[in-house]
């Protein structure tokens, strides 16, 4: 897994959906960076004909030269910032309006009306070569860190109905037809794969999302992210959670964060704490936030940076899936971070020879009910959303249920010591 698939994200889509641009996506790139992310990913809207909110422009995969008159030159913007840069494609959309569709019609005999595009059928050996090439050449060109690989489950409209027969699909006794979708797929994922690793290496990202994610299209991507659900913390944990379980060696990345610009910062928090335990990708035009959900923004990535190889690679329980998981935690040898989603839980949390333990008020209540099975003397830090310290003091923690005030969307560190 390269470390920049590990990294605190940048996504362009909803906060620019397809209305990017050069100059607005390397303005926002230098704020990420400094709120503590490491990757950008161009969402759609950066290719020629990416505008309408539909798919018409896709197959060409050319940069729209309105939005990005030199590409070249804004990728190496974007890299001067300290961010590795990841670009959006579907390369199995091929729009109504695009300058391959008289090439390829052929091969893309399922429509989607409503996406103002066609489906290319990856039976083919020609759609996977396209395909292949397409993604490739944007790489090789523009000297991209990874793609952001999309709508690949929409070749399922080929595995039956109309066009599951080979004898009602054109073209189909052309050379390196295959008859299953499945294989086939799996015949051109690992083509790209092979190709883009020769391209660029090891530590070239590939990003699938839910619903083609799951522990084998791990030897296709290397990065696997929730499926869509905009400003839903609980489906956001949820998606992510389930991924995070099924596959444990991945790079989890959640859906893209956006939250209300005028609430609190407290609860604009409770969409980057639900995601805590994954990859937390921002979807929010940093340049447009008030100045406190900037502060709590880059107090919670610092947060999650310095805790990531735990949050992301430690001992993962996340219990009660039919409550939506409403305790989290990740623990080693040494350190412990639990995530309180319900405030009608407790905090189970065994302190013997851990160095810190860190609990997260991921509510909007005001207190935590911690549940130990001993007493312990500790130094309490509690803080606010932004991380401003509302309390540290040393007491001691008493065997079973303990409520300890923490405010909401805040952090309490808890430090054990050892009395004279």
């Amino acid at each position: 897994m390269p470390d920049a698939g590990r990294t605190a994200t940048y996504s362009t889509w909803y906060s620019y959906h397809q209305e990017v641009s050069a100059a607005a996506i390397e303005a926002e790139a230098k704020l990420a960076a400094e709120s503590g992310c490491g990757l950008l990913i161009l969402d759609d809207g950066w290719q020629r004909g990416g505008t309408g909110g539909g798919y018409s422009g896709c197959g060409d995969w050319e940069p729209d030269p309105e939005k990005f008159p030199d590409f070249g030159a804004h990728v190496a913007a974007v890299h001067e910032t300290g961010l590795t840069y990841m670009a959006w494609i579907a390369p199995l959309l091929l729009g109504r309006d695009s300058a391959a569709r008289e090439a390829l019609a052929d091969f893309a005999p399922h429509a989607r009306p409503e996406w103002r595009c066609h489906i290319l059928d990856p039976r083919h050996a020609r759609v996977r070569e396209f395909v292949v090439d397409s993604c490739a050449r944007l790489v090789e060109a523009y000297g991209l860190d990874g793609l952001k690989i999309d709508f690949l489950d929409s070749a399922s409209a080929y595995a039956s109905g109309t066009y599951a027969e080979a004898g009602n699909t054109p073209g189909a006794a052309d050379d390196g037809w295959i008859p299953d979708v499945g294989t086939a797929m799996r015949v051109m994922l690992a083509a790209l794969r092979d190709r883009l690793l020769a391209t660029r290496g090891t530590d070239f990202l590939i990003e699938f999302r839910q619903p083609y994610t799951g522990p084998a299209m791990l030897a296709y991507a290397n990065l696997l992210r929730a499926g869509d659900c905009p400003a839903d913390a609980v489906a956001n944990r949820v998606k992510s959670l389930d991924l995070a379980l099924l596959a444990p060696d991945a790079a989890i990345h959640s859906d893209m964060l956006m939250w209300d610009a005028t609430a609190t910062p407290e609860q604009a928090a409770r969409q980057l704490l639900a995601v805590l335990h994954t990859v937390p990708q921002i979807s929010m035009r940093l340049a447009d936030l008030p100045a406190e959900h900037r502060a709590m923004t880059a107090f919670w990535l610092g947060f999650w940076r310095e805790h990531r190889d735990l949050l992301t690679g430690g001992r993962l329980r996340a219990g009660r899936p039919d409550e939506l998981y409403p305790v989290v935690t990740a623990a080693d040898a040494e350190r412990a971070v639990a995530v309180l989603h319900s405030a009608r839980h407790l905090v189970p949390l065994d302190l013997r020879g851990l160095r810190e333990a860190a609990v997260v008020n991921a509510t909007g209540a005001g207190r935590v009910v911690l549940d130990l099975p001993h007493q312990a003397d500790v130094r309490l830090t509690v803080s606010d959303a932004c991380g401003r310290t509302v309390r540290a003091e040393n007491t001691r923690l008493a065997l079973g249920p303990v409520s300890v005030a923490v405010p909401p969307s805040g952090l309490c560190l808890i430090t054990p010591v050892t009395q004279a």
